[in-house]
């Protein structure tokens, strides 16, 4: 492990999460500077770890949402666990957990319990649909929240709704809402000096990536169909088409200037005015646009648009994402070895910052490899830990 650097350094973090949204949430943080605790039980883990495919026995999935963290692992149900964890939250300023509703209640880690160990504790329960409401006890997935989200009702072709190809609730509403959530907290904390509960909702913050739909029903009423809204496939010159060699082109010029630029790299100005969106107009563009496309292999489109401004781009596909100029360029791909599992590569945060330095991180732990460490920073003494180790709480 390299030192801790960047704007969070100093903030410590328990991390109770599992699976993608919350670990993936304090990952971010992690990035950013802040200790990262991953707290889990030694019998139960995270069963993400568990997931194939693997390297080194140790799943890809769990190592490229966990790096740059500490794990510790102990018999968390036991009554020596739970004072161990509440000893650790006399000292942490972040606890995240991502458990249903109940379940932290009945373990003894509720927010309320917390807070009377640790008045500055700022806690963060994020959950499919909340702490309260008829469905906040129901199980769920990305794809059940999306559903009632009104994010998934809106992609799809000629009204038939598709399959997103990534996790919006889970990321989006969830993983990005827990990071916007305890950085508030921390600004709050910093006004009042004292922590707070924040209930996050990852169906609720998937409501957000419908706002401009859901906005025109709500103020005209208007509904839209899969596939209709202007930006989800209800516009020709906002589309996606297939070109000669079976890849893709995104086709992005919304604004009349893009689409005239358009018009003009394709000669074909007598098109410039075939962009209103009525049924027919889309109808007909579209199937000429497709027409068009499917003369030229994807690369011959992109050689021709570098000399147009006219928001084109390649539709990559996912082995092509990592030698791109320009995610080499922005370095969004690290790469991290750990003595066990061997290299392993993920992605990097997204944000450059101009007085903050960022460490280097580290690989994502396996259980328990920071237990002893872990504690020591805590204030335990060699012989406590020993202690911990002859009544089976946790292994060294």
């Amino acid at each position: 492990m390299n030192e801790l650097k960047g704007p969070l350094k100093g903030i410590k973090v328990l991390d109770l999460t599992r699976l993608l949204p919350g670990p993936l949430a304090t990952q971010y943080l992690a990035d950013l500077g802040a200790e990262v605790i991953k707290i889990e039980d030694a019998e139960h883990p995270d069963y993400v770890r568990f997931f194939p495919p693997q390297i080194g026995g140790q799943s890809i999935h769990y190592l490229t949402l966990n790096r740059s963290k500490k794990s510790l692992a102990f018999k968390l149900g036991t009554e020596e666990g739970r004072a161990l964890f509440y000893d650790l939250v006399t000292k942490a300023d972040i606890v995240i957990e991502g458990f249903r509703p109940g379940w932290v209640t009945k373990m003894g880690f509720d927010y309320d319990t917390l807070k009377a160990i640790n008045p500055a504790i700022i806690y963060v329960s994020l959950t499919g649909y909340g702490q309260t409401g008829p469905l906040s006890k129901k199980a769920g997935h990305d794809l059940n929240y999306i559903g009632y989200s009104g994010a998934l009702a809106l992609g799809g072709k000629d009204g038939k709704i598709i399959m997103p190809g990534v996790q919006i609730a889970d990321i989006m509403g969830g993983s990005y809402n827990t990071i916007i959530a305890c950085l508030s907290a921390v600004i709050a904390r910093h006004q009042t000096n004292t922590g707070q509960f924040i209930d996050v909702s990852m169906t609720d913050g998937a409501m957000q990536m419908s706002v401009m739909a859901l906005g025109e029903y709500l103020n005209s009423n208007t509904k839209y169909q899969a596939g209709e809204f202007m930006l989800s496939g209800g516009l020709a010159n906002y589309y996606v088409y297939e070109c000669k060699d079976g890849k893709f082109i995104a086709l992005g010029t919304l604004e009349p200037k893009f689409w005239m630029g358009f018009c003009t790299m394709i000669d074909k100005p007598e098109w410039m005015n075939r962009s209103l969106p009525t049924p027919d107009n889309v109808k007909s563009l579209k199937e000429d646009l497709q027409a068009l496309f499917l003369t030229k292999t994807r690369e011959e489109w992109e050689v021709l648009g570098e000399k147009f401004d006219v928001c084109m781009s390649p539709v990559l596909e996912i082995d092509e994402i990592e030698q791109h100029p320009n995610t080499i360029a922005r370095e969004m791909i690290v790469e991290h070895e750990h003595p066990k599992y061997g290299k392993v590569k993920g992605i990097n945060q997204p944000l450059k910052f101009s007085n903050s330095e960022l460490h280097k991180g580290w690989a994502a732990p396996l259980l328990g490899e920071h237990n002893e460490t872990v504690l020591k920073s805590f204030g335990y003494e060699q012989g406590q830990i020993d202690d911990l180790v002859q009544k089976g709480i946790l292994k060294i």
